[in-house]
């Protein structure tokens, strides 16, 4: 999914790299930027218009920050229920207490020290526990579904606006009892290395989010081993060296 402010070169870069691109328009949700929460968050919305994949059955949205270590295909069966997605916990240890982030971010209100993991949705009682991280998200395209959840941005416009993650607090407000967690290795996010070392199984990771500082060197190698055959992108090397130029310095 792209918005028109993706330059053509870019574009070509990536149809021959082998993706489908589809224009999608800017979900721009009318909230004062100064009323968010966190501000740096305030164009994410827009990354929600995977539910808008209507020719598709199933969708797995992944972010731009995240490596995939491991296949997943099984994602695209996963069972889910009438309008439910599946997606991972969000990690309210919050180890760098960054002082932004909600006050209820502590341990003791982290999902992940919930055991069996993962927890069964009946399990997620506290307000915490049902927040989600939406790096990535099965979910089953719906038109009804997008249309509550702009429907939610209309009519709870108070409340968007102290949303701190604000795409991922919207779905974790209105998939509220159709949320079905998911293993922690399909979004390893990189602070539970850290933070539940008693979960944390390299061999088991499938996918690691790049969120906040450590496991760097693991996206370094990945991103050197394709550096070194940009053929396989569809890119010369001196193409492979001028995209880099422009897009990485």
């Amino acid at each position: 999914m792209i918005t028109e402010g993706v330059d053509q070169r870019t574009r070509s870069i990536l149809a021959r790299m082998g993706c489908v691109l589809r224009d999608v328009a800017v979900w721009g949700v009318t909230v004062d930027e100064d009323a968010m929460a966190q501000t740096r968050f305030v164009n994410v919305w827009t990354k929600l218009r995977a539910f808008e994949l209507y020719e598709y059955d199933r969708v797995v949205l992944v972010d731009a920050d995240m490596l995939v270590t491991r296949n997943m295909d099984e994602l695209m069966d996963l069972p889910l229920g009438p309008y439910a997605i599946g997606a991972g916990l969000a990690c309210t240890c919050n180890p760098n207490r960054i002082a932004t982030y909600p006050a209820g971010w502590v341990p003791e209100n982290c999902g992940y020290a919930l055991r069996p993991h993962p927890p069964l949705p009946a399990h997620l009682a506290h307000d915490a526990h049902h927040r989600l991280n939406s790096g990535l998200v099965v979910l089953d395209p719906d038109r009804a579904r997008t249309a509550q959840m702009h429907a939610y941005v209309r009519e709870e416009p108070e409340r968007v606006r102290r949303y701190c993650f604000p795409d991922q607090d919207l779905l974790a407000d209105a998939f509220r009892g159709s949320f079905w967690p998911l293993p922690w290795y399909y979004n390893a996010l990189k602070t539970l290395r850290r933070c539940h070392p008693d979960l944390w199984d390299d061999s088991e990771v499938r996918n690691i989010h790049f969120i906040l500082e450590h496991l760097h060197d693991v996206w370094w190698d990945a991103y050197w081993a394709l550096a070194s055959e940009p053929q396989q992108v569809g890119l010369s090397r001196d193409e492979w060296a001028r995209w880099i130029d422009v897009h990485l310095s």
